[in-house]
């Protein structure tokens, strides 16, 4: 039987239309070793589509086409091996603060966030507990 979806992809992948994908690009690359798998450039340079793998997560970018597909804002959850290094990362990487990374009550996570300059808000978590 065919599979209905590329080897290697979840069934469920973020897609961001963002103000600058490819910066965006280089700050997941920088922060959470994203790899990227594809890049479909535009006539006019803007990114009509960008694949990026981070762990076993594919998250498919845009940049906004304004009459039909504008930048919206979104969260994204990331579970990372060390909350704090990738806190610090996104901080040297050009992300604004939101959250430090903290264990609230009844929380089995350490859990911080940051905005990076596209817009987007990730937070970043360690399971702790």
């Amino acid at each position: 039987m065919a599979s209905y979806k590329p080897s290697g992809y979840s069934t469920v992948s973020p897609y961001l239309i963002v103000e600058g994908a490819a910066a965006t690009i280089d700050f997941l690359k920088r922060v959470f070793g994203a790899v990227e798998l594809r890049r479909m450039p535009g006539d006019d340079g803007r990114l009509r589509l960008a694949e990026v793998r981070i762990g076993d997560t594919v998250v498919m970018l845009a940049d906004p086409v304004p009459a039909d597909w504008p930048a919206v804002a979104a969260h994204v959850h990331v579970y990372v091996p060390d909350v704090d290094a990738a806190y610090r990362k996104a901080l040297d990487a050009g992300a604004a603060p939101v959250q430090a990374p903290a264990r609230r009550d009844g929380e089995d996570d350490r859990r911080g966030g940051v905005r990076d300059a596209g817009g987007t808000t990730w937070w970043l978590a360690t399971e702790v507990g």
